[in-house]
């Protein structure tokens, strides 16, 4: 590991900020982020998924109907989507996550326009959830737990601004919190290095393709899963398991 984490700083700055949190805020207007210094880097197996997309699950977690009056909207970017995705899917009160990209400057980017480096996106998770069950502080706790948000555009072998670390807000309460949460997790020394997780307002949200959407539930056998997601999951789920799903425990 190349930073120490401390879980009980993490735990502690969770309830404090949960102190804080009106989860009565509305979604505010979406604006357009500014360019990234371009890197390239694609992750592998990604295109051959293309071609089996069609004999896959059309019922994965990420594509059921819902209410969405009651739910509200979080959206972070913490490396591979595929990984996020299969983190958060896996949280009670979470009732849909999507794959796809925000924070370019391109319009409708494909995902090899986007791991180019050159549309300005990085690869997020929009989460759908409802607030009664889980908030967005303990959203936020699992974030900062799960991926490494002192590498700046990398996690792991994956490199590049597409791999960034990033939290878009969809309201000012959402900035407050994760701008709090940043500042004192980095006067805690939870981590060894700084934070460079990017703080940003909200933007135009562009869904992935089918073929990359629920990946890890569709795809537990793929190289990919087995080797770095499985290990994420059953680390996951040892430190919440207090969090999970019921099919989940």
């Amino acid at each position: 590991m190349k930073y120490a984490f401390n879980l009980v700083i993490l735990l502690a700055i969770t309830g404090f900020l949960g102190c804080l949190e009106n989860v009565g805020t509305q979604d505010s207007p979406a604006s357009q982020n500014s360019d990234k210094t371009p890197q390239k880097k694609t992750r592998p197996f990604a295109k051959q998924q293309e071609k089996k997309s069609k004999l896959q699950s059309k019922s994965g977690k990420s594509e059921k109907k819902m209410d969405d009056s009651k739910l509200e909207t979080a959206t972070f970017g913490a490396g591979c989507y595929w990984c996020v995705e299969a983190v958060f899917q896996r949280l009670d009160g979470v009732e849909s996550v999507v794959s796809g990209f925000m924070g370019g400057h391109v319009e409708n980017p494909s995902y090899e326009a986007v791991c180019s480096g050159k549309t300005g996106h990085a690869e997020v998770c929009q989460i759908k959830y409802d607030p009664s069950k889980i908030t967005f502080t303990e959203l936020l706790e699992v974030f900062w737990k799960t991926h490494d948000p002192t590498t700046l555009n990398r996690q792991g072998a994956d490199e590049g601004t597409q791999y960034r670390s990033a939290v878009f807000y969809h309201n000012d309460k959402q900035k407050e919190l994760a701008e709090k949460y940043k500042k004192k997790l980095d006067a805690s020394g939870a981590f060894r290095a700084k934070i460079v997780t990017e703080i940003s307002k909200a933007d135009t949200f562009y869904s992935a393709k089918k073929y990359h959407q629920n990946f890890f539930n569709d795809n537990p056998n793929h190289g990919y899963c087995k080797r770095i997601i499985q290990p994420k999951i059953d680390k996951f789920k040892k430190v919440f398991a207090d969090r999970l799903k019921k099919e989940d425990k």
